[in-house]
């Protein structure tokens, strides 16, 4: 059976990750890890002891990179990440029984794949608010991105695709999402598997201008079509 490594990039979140945490633990399996990276600027926060307190052996809590980036954490955690399936998530959500493991079920395979899965959106209370619905389509979601980390998992056969992450891209989830349609397998389950925690503190997915969208767009295309060597971008 494959492992899993569940990454959770954190950034000052005391006021939910204990809810997360405690909804991963037990979907792992033994062989399975959880590595939190907290980047919070001021260094380790309440959260550390949030998520030690558990006392498991198969999370592993780190230090982040200190660049106030979810991309960059991201990066961060798949460098040291020692699974055969990456499974991202966010520190304010709930996962829903079965996760982890439709998602293994789904994955279990040794090709460049990728799976996307549906979310429950709830206000901070975790009452619903709707629901989310990811599309397939390479333009499609460069124009309108329907890629969301927290829904995502893929296997270690796609890195080479992914990593490095190059400088200027606007969101790490998105930039997965259009290699994984290129270079492997992307199966999008109609079925939401997370309650998907909207809020004030919430680090990604905040609404931006139209200028910006655009200009965030043309430096994905950009990076698309650009040769990759090994020099270059951001681990």
């Amino acid at each position: 059976m494959r492992k899993i490594s569940v990454l959770l990039a954190a950034y000052c979140g005391e006021a939910y990750i204990a809810e997360q945490v405690a909804s991963i633990l037990p979907q792992l399996e033994a062989h399975d890890e959880l590595l939190v990276s907290d980047d919070s600027p001021e260094g380790e926060t309440a959260a550390r002891t949030i998520v030690l307190s558990f006392e498991d052996p198969r999370v592993r809590y780190m230090a982040g990179p200190r660049q106030c980036s979810t991309t960059k954490n991201i990066a961060f955690l798949l460098g040291r990440a020692n699974g055969d399936i990456f499974v991202l998530c966010d520190q304010d959500d709930v996962w829903l029984p079965g996760k982890l493991a439709k998602t293994r079920e789904l994955l279990n395979r040794a090709e460049p794949a990728l799976l996307h899965h549906d979310a429950y959106t709830t206000d901070e209370h975790l009452n619903k608010t709707g629901r989310t619905h990811a599309r397939p389509g390479l333009l499609r979601n460069l124009l309108r991105n329907s890629y969301t980390g927290c829904c995502m998992a893929f296997t270690k056969e796609l890195l080479p695709h992914v990593l490095p992450f190059p400088q200027n891209i606007p969101m790490h989830d998105q930039w997965i999402g259009l290699r994984a349609e290129r270079h492997g397998h992307v199966q999008f389950l109609d079925e939401p598997l997370i309650l998907w925690r909207r809020h004030t503190g919430t680090q990604t997915g905040k609404g931006s201008r139209f200028t910006q969208k655009i200009v965030w767009r043309l430096q994905m295309a950009r990076a698309l079509t650009k040769k990759r060597g090994a020099k270059g971008g951001c681990k």
